[in-house]
């Protein structure tokens, strides 16, 4: 008996003491929680405190990545102003795919996901989601040579095709019959580039893909079709996480202030001209790429590096004008690979439009001459479409249209407002009113849409690092002597090159 109770007396005092302990631990956890923990709290008090915003993202051309004058891209720009104007030190993550930036924000690792993240009731259940920041259509995308799907009930009928979607795209929500296809096929394994990019090779035969996204893709593959667009529009917008409404309204107030006119001029920057090039047009570019452009490389380089411009952009006009041709003669006489004019040629000390070089030398010239008249209220990019802008219908005329533009409630700095107004330079209500008359206003804003989608080819096909605009205009002459300035200024002599 006495053996027996010992054991039974000192039981509960061994066990009590583990119960009470993780008693006391399991409280205090919980207190401290109440306090410091919460996702709200947790997340406010770690922004005051490392001032650290923590950023994900993808590489893509719609969203971020990395050219000749650094880090860019549309949602990038937009994440880099938030972190500026709310104090915050901005550190950028890099993740393969969307998927892999929404966990981050779900789990707390990121504050934002800027990672042209789809707006869904499946997205929508693991974030929160800030104000649209653009809006997109599914389209069906197959490689020329293929049958062109017109709906849904098309790829039915192709039941020895494969259809590749993401299982996390938004099509399945919008068309969920696909689920039921057996020719479809649904993976995690591939984001909407590579889908591309597998049908221009051919791996793939239909897929889906964001319009903006095909829109880009379409000018570097320019084999790919679009077959149609599912109706209902996506919106993208920055993931955030839950549980922190305080963050959210910043995120809010932040696009509030930002206005629908800056947001617009951002969307310009990136998606504004990516319609502009065909695929004939496309395909000619890549194939004169290879061909013609190295005889002529190192004259744009040299001419663009003595006028602080980026010689892909002058490489681009040239292609524009002539498909770098010194001996393109057009039907009102202009000559030679950058086709300028005799009068404007004589002005710029030009002897011989048709001789490549003192071509490409003496637009390089111009279109210094051109920069340096324009408003200094004028930043990049807007700056660089309106220079080309002169360069195609002159300087007076772009000068009419930025009064016009304010005039009519624009901001007379901004392309994307200017190009609004360009097409009016050709109606007679219109010009009969202003000083230098009549233009073809609407052809120079083709013509600025050209030049900047052959830019963006160029700067992808060539795969270089070359100085930018801004390092080059380091070396560049200062300025052009006020007497110079005035021979060459369209202004006043309304010279334009055509």
């Amino acid at each position: 008996m006495a053996a027996n109770s010992i054991p039974n007396k000192q039981t509960p005092k061994r066990s009590s003491r583990p119960r009470l302990l993780f008693a006391l631990i399991g409280l205090s956890t919980f207190c401290y929680s109440l306090v410091t923990c919460s996702p709200q709290q947790s997340l406010a008090t770690q922004l005051n405190n490392t001032r650290e915003l923590r950023v994900v993202t993808i590489n893509s051309p719609t969203t971020y990545y990395s050219d000749a004058s650094g880090r860019v891209g549309f949602e990038y720009d937009l994440v880099a102003r938030f972190a500026e104007e709310n104090g915050y030190k901005l550190t950028l993550s890099v993740v393969d795919s969307q998927q892999q930036a929404l966990a981050r924000v779900a789990s707390g690792s990121a504050h934002i996901a800027a990672a042209s993240i789809f707006v869904t009731p499946k997205t929508s259940n693991r974030v929160v989601f800030g104000p649209p920041i653009r809006s997109v259509q599914m389209q069906l995308v197959y490689a020329n040579g293929s049958k062109k799907p017109k709906n849904i009930a098309d790829l039915e009928e192709l039941e020895e095709s494969r259809i590749l979607i993401n299982k996390n795209s938004p099509v399945l929500a919008l068309e969920p019959t696909l689920r039921r296809q057996n020719n479809v096929v649904t993976t995690a394994d591939v984001e909407p580039e590579d889908i591309l990019v597998q049908i221009a090779n051919r791996e793939v035969d239909y897929g889906f893909a964001p319009s903006d996204l095909v829109s880009i893709t379409k000018r570097y593959y320019p084999e790919i079709r679009v077959g149609f667009n599912l109706k209902q529009p996506v919106s993208v917008a920055w993931a955030l996480p839950k549980g922190a409404p305080e963050f959210a309204e910043q995120v809010t107030q932040f696009f509030e202030e930002l206005g629908d006119v800056e947001l617009a001029r951002l969307r310009d920057r990136y998606f504004g001209h990516i319609e502009k090039v065909d695929y004939i047009g496309a395909s000619t570019l890549a194939k004169h790429v290879e061909t013609r452009l190295p005889k002529y490389r190192a004259m744009f380089e040299g001419a663009a590096k003595k006028y602080g411009l980026d010689w892909r952009l002058l490489a681009a006009v040239g292609y524009q004008e002539s498909h770098w041709d010194p001996h393109a003669v057009s039907p009102t006489g202009v000559k030679g690979i950058m086709q300028i004019t005799l009068a404007t040629a004589k002005s710029l000390g030009v002897s011989d439009r048709t001789d490549p070089q003192q071509a490409i030398y003496g637009a390089a010239r111009y279109l210094y001459s051109l920069d340096g008249r324009l408003s200094p209220d004028i930043t990049d990019p807007d700056r660089q479409w309106m220079m080309l802008a002169s360069y195609n219908i002159g300087l007076g005329h772009v000068f009419d249209a930025r009064a016009l533009t304010k005039q009519n409630g624009g901001d007379p700095n901004r392309w994307v407002d200017v190009r609004k107004n360009l097409p009016l330079l050709a109606q007679p209500k219109v010009y009969k009113k202003l000083r230098r008359g009549y233009a073809r206003g609407h052809e120079a804003v083709t013509y600025v849409g050209n030049i900047r989608t052959y830019y963006d080819i160029l700067t992808w096909m060539t795969g270089d690092v070359m100085e930018s605009r801004e390092q080059n205009a380091a070396e560049a002459p200062v300025d052009l002597p006020a007497a110079e300035k005035d021979k060459l200024d369209p202004l006043t002599l309304d010279l334009p090159i055509l």
